[in-house]
C-alpha cells in the first residue's frame, strides 16, 4: 500500500480494481488481428492478419464534450462511452475505413471503480457495435483537477481501407443524390447550447415534457447515445458506388457536407424528405433559435450522408433498412456552391 500517495488523493488499490473490473468488457471486443492482453505497455494489432494489399490507415480522435455534464447531473454513465467510440469510428468511416481498434482515456478526480466500469462498459458496447477491438487505454486519477463526481473521456481509433477503395470525395459529381441516415438524437455536438437552453428556461432535466413525445425524461432524451453507422455503411460501400460520405457533427449540414465537395459544387437539401426529431423542435422553441440556423448547429435528425449516383440510392436504402436504419434521399449535389436548404 502506497500510503503517501493515498494521502495525496491517489488510490492505487482502486486503480487495480478498475483493471480487474474492465477485463471482461475489453475481452468482449476481441477481433481478428488483436495481439496480446490488456495490461501491456502498448496495445498491439497485427495488420497482416487482414490480408489488405495496399493498406491506408485512417485515424481519428475525439471526446464527448459538455454532454458529460448531463451524465453527471443524472448520475448515468453507461452510455457516454458509446458516444466516445461513435465520434471516432464514424469519422474514419467517412473515408471508407473499417475501424480496427480503439483506445480510451478516462480522467477522474477520484477513483470510483464501479463508475469507471460503467464508463468502460459503454466503450466496449460501442466497440462491439463498430466491430473494433478495445486494445488499451488509460485511467488517470488527478485529485484537484475535477469537481467531485466529474471526469473526462476521450478516445482514439485506427481504421484501414484498401488504397484503391479510399473515399475522399474526388468522385462526387453534380447530380449525385444525398442519402441521409437517421440520427438517434442530438448525438454529441452542440451541448453547450443545449445546456444554455435548459438553464435559461429553468427546465428540470428529470422532468417529462410532452414536446419530446416520449415517456423518458429530458435528460435521458438528451443522453441518447450517438448512432454508430460502421457495419451498415461498410455494407453499402461493398455493394454500391459510393462517391462521398459525411459524418454530421458540430456545424451541422453547413459545415460537414461541403467537406466532401469540390470547389465548384454545392448541395440542395429538401426539408421534409426525412423526419426532424422532436428534440430539435424542442431546442428550437425553447432556445428561440432561427430555424435555418438549426441546420448550422445540429444534425437535425440526419447523422450521416452518403453521396452516390441516383440509380444506386434505392439499393443503399434497402441495405440500411435491413440494419434497422431509416434512410431516404434528402437532396442532391449541384453546380452552385453553398448549402441551400429548401424549407417546407
Amino acid at each position: 500500500m502506497a500510503q503517501s500517495y493515498e494521502n495525496a488523493g491517489v488510490n492505487l488499490e482502486a486503480g487495480y480494481e478498475v483493471v480487474r473490473r474492465i477485463k471482461k468488457h475489453v475481452a468482449s471486443t476481441n477481433r481478428l488481428g488483436v495481439m496480446g492482453n490488456i495490461g501491456a505497455f502498448g496495445g498491439m494489432f497485427d495488420l497482416s492478419a487482414l490480408k489488405v494489399k495496399e493498406p491506408v490507415l485512417v485515424s481519428g480522435t475525439d471526446g464527448v464534450g459538455t454532454k458529460l455534464k448531463l451524465a453527471f447531473a443524472l448520475d448515468k454513465h453507461d452510455t457516454i462511452g458509446i458516444d466516445a467510440v461513435a465520434m471516432c469510428v464514424n469519422d474514419v468511416l467517412a473515408q471508407g475505413a473499417e475501424p480496427l481498434f480503439f483506445l480510451d482515456y478516462v480522467a477522474v478526480g477520484s477513483n470510483n471503480p464501479q463508475k469507471i466500469e460503467n464508463i468502460v462498459a459503454g466503450v466496449a458496447d460501442g466497440c462491439r457495435q463498430a466491430g473494433c477491438a478495445l486494445i488499451g487505454g488509460e485511467t488517470a486519477e488527478m485529485p484537484g483537477m475535477y469537481s467531485d463526481g466529474e471526469y473526462d473521456i476521450a478516445g482514439y481509433t485506427c481504421g484501414v481501407v484498401e488504397k484503391s477503395k479510399l473515399i475522399d470525395g474526388t468522385k462526387v459529381a453534380v447530380g449525385d443524390v444525398l442519402v441521409g441516415i437517421a440520427s438517434t438524437g442530438v448525438h454529441s455536438n452542440g451541448f453547450s447550447l443545449v445546456r444554455k437552453v435548459i438553464a435559461d428556461n429553468n427546465i428540470d432535466i428529470k422532468s417529462i415534457m410532452p414536446e419530446l413525445s416520449t415517456d423518458k425524461c429530458v435528460g435521458e432524451v438528451l443522453l441518447t447515445p450517438t448512432r454508430i453507422y460502421v457495419k451498415q455503411v461498410l455494407d453499402v460501400i461493398r455493394n454500391c458506388d459510393v462517391h462521398g460520405i459525411s459524418h454530421i457533427t458540430g456545424g451541422g449540414f453547413d459545415e460537414n457536407i461541403p467537406r466532401i465537395l469540390k470547389d465548384n459544387q454545392g448541395i440542395e437539401v429538401v426539408e421534409g424528405s426525412w423526419n426532424i426529431l422532436p428534440v430539435f423542435n424542442f431546442l428550437e422553441k425553447y432556445g428561440k433559435i432561427p430555424h435555418r440556423e438549426m441546420f448550422n448547429i445540429y444534425n437535425m435528425g440526419i447523422g450521416m450522408v452518403i453521396a452516390m449516383p441516383e440509380n444506386e440510392a434505392g439499393k443503399a436504402i434497402e441495405i440500411l433498412k435491413a440494419y434497422g436504419d431509416t434512410a431516404s434521399v434528402i437532396g442532391k449535389v449541384t453546380d452552385k456552391p453553398g448549402v441551400n436548404i429548401i424549407m417546407k
